[in-house]
């Protein structure tokens, strides 16, 4: 399915939003409003938003306390498009929701469309869906090093260790404190 600009949709959204369909059917939910929130608390607000108010989480950048209030209002402008309750603005409203007021209506219906075009494309099937992670795992594969994460759990536990030492033998867990001393003694060794 091409949702954007020949961009194809990934089979797994396709999948997400199937599931959530089947269960709204499964539950008798009348009220779209409810599949609505649930899709928007599943792909723009959970991931989106998340990305669009912290892009040190993909890139390597840090945030001025300005860019952060700007990614803000983008977010919100996000947040509020993606909205199925009418916002009543006022003298009164901040000026951050004034600012795109007359855009939210016609991004709604993107909203909306978006969501339309993904429930009547076809289900990816089993086969699609294997394969699209299998592709994923290949092409991106190199970028995780096991290795890498062990060494930074290590260097974590080796800054923290007096404290998890004493967290460890305090707890129902004390019998991991000795097995703790012992895993960071081997790797000093090597």
């Amino acid at each position: 399915m091409n949702y954007r600009r020949g961009c194809s949709l990934p089979p797994a959204v396709k999948f997400l939003f199937d599931l959530l369909d089947t269960q709204a059917k499964e539950l008798n939910l009348t009220d779209p409003e409810v599949l609505h929130t649930w899709k928007n608390n599943s792909l723009p607000l959970r991931f989106w938003i998340n990305i669009i108010k912290n892009p040190n989480f993909i890139f390597d950048v840090s945030k001025s306390g300005i860019v952060d209030s700007c990614l803000s209002v983008v977010a919100q402008l996000f947040m509020d498009s993606c909205s199925v309750s009418e916002q009543v603005l006022g003298k009164d409203s901040p000026s951050n929701k004034l600012l795109y007021a007359r855009e939210i209506p016609g991004y709604r219906q993107e909203v909306e469309k978006f969501y339309s075009d993904i429930q009547a494309s076809p289900a990816p099937t089993p086969q699609e869906l294997s394969k699209f992670f299998a592709d994923l795992s290949a092409e991106h594969g190199h970028e995780f090093n096991g290795d890498h994460a062990l060494q930074e759990l290590y260097d974590y536990i080796r800054r923290y260790q007096d404290q998890l030492q004493d967290a460890l033998e305090e707890s129902e867990l004390s019998s991991l404190a000795s097995k703790l001393e012992h895993v960071i003694a081997t790797i000093s060794d090597d």
